[in-house]
């Protein structure tokens, strides 16, 4: 074996988490989730875990099985429905503690365990109840003439990041294809140890003929794990491989709602492995068509 090469399955990646991590999410909302690495956690006995995410159906899933004991987020919405149904009801029982943070104060608490630090000073949240919400929160003075004060935030320090891209090499050097990078890069760099799941893994070479250098967002120096998952963003879009799955999405919201129906929807879709699911997912697409 290629001693470069950091191919694993999905429960490899996951064998690796244990309860009481920290675990970053990448992806944005229902945009390139990395969903076969998040059903893969689900099949897990991993529990109490600290995630960080701009959520989507990665919260809701993992809320509705119990496996959240605090979520750092600045939403969670399914993007077409704009409030992600199995948050919004851990939220109402009081399941998990929440620590909601502005968008940008997200993207500097991540950029700060990039670097090591222990916070990154921003004017994002002043004024905001973000602070009053968050009263462990705290300001800082700028040292210099102009005496400003700014947001401390925290640094989003993970133990551990899942994240899916269009491509990646053996090595862990990942690829994104579509219109945005989100901060799958920002994820990878602050965590211990980060998992990339891909669409395909691909020669390294290929990378040379397919678009400009900038869409090489993760480096192999930042990835443990390369895990190639076909359709593994599922149902969230991977453009240009694939969009939303808008039907199934509305078909999840919908079982979310009543224990029953979430029921059934978990036996048919989530209690076997990948390939179960994605053969359970083709079958729905036929009954729809």
């Amino acid at each position: 074996m290629n001693p470069g090469d950091k191919q694993m399955s999905p429960e490899e990646a996951v064998g690796r988490i244990e309860s009481g991590m920290t675990v970053g999410i990448g992806g944005w909302g229902s945009r390139r989730k990395p969903m076969a690495l998040v059903r893969a956690l689900l099949r897990s006995p991993v529990t109490d875990l600290t995630v960080v995410s701009y959520g989507g159906p990665d919260v809701g899933l993992l809320a509705a099985a119990g496996k959240v004991r605090k979520l750092v987020a600045a939403f969670a919405t399914l993007d077409s429905i704009p409030l992600e149904p199995h948050f919004r009801a851990a939220r109402e029982r009081g399941d998990l503690e929440l620590v909601e943070l502005d968008e940008a104060m997200f993207m500097w608490g991540l950029t700060a365990a990039v670097h090591r630090l222990p916070f990154m000073p921003v004017r994002a949240g002043l004024g905001s109840d973000v602070m009053t919400v968050n009263p462990g929160l705290r300001t800082v003075t700028s040292p210099y003439e102009d005496g400003e004060e700014l947001v401390a935030v925290p640094s989003l320090r993970l133990d551990a990041a899942l994240v899916h891209l269009n491509r990646a090499d053996a090595h862990g050097n990942g690829q994104y294809l579509g219109p945005d990078p989100y901060f799958d890069d920002l994820f990878c760099e602050a965590a211990e140890a980060a998992y990339v799941s891909c669409e395909r893994v691909v020669d390294s070479a290929e990378f040379a003929d397919a678009g400009s250098p900038q869409t090489l967002l993760v480096k192999r120096h930042s990835v443990t794990g390369v895990i190639e998952t076909p359709n593994g963003a599922h149902f969230t879009s991977c453009a240009p491989d694939y969009g939303r799955d808008e039907a199934f999405q509305r078909a999840y919201a919908k079982a979310a709602a009543d224990p029953g129906a979430w029921r059934e929807f978990t036996e048919r879709f989530l209690t076997g492995d990948e390939d179960a699911y994605q053969t359970a997912v083709a079958a729905f697409a036929k009954e729809g068509a």
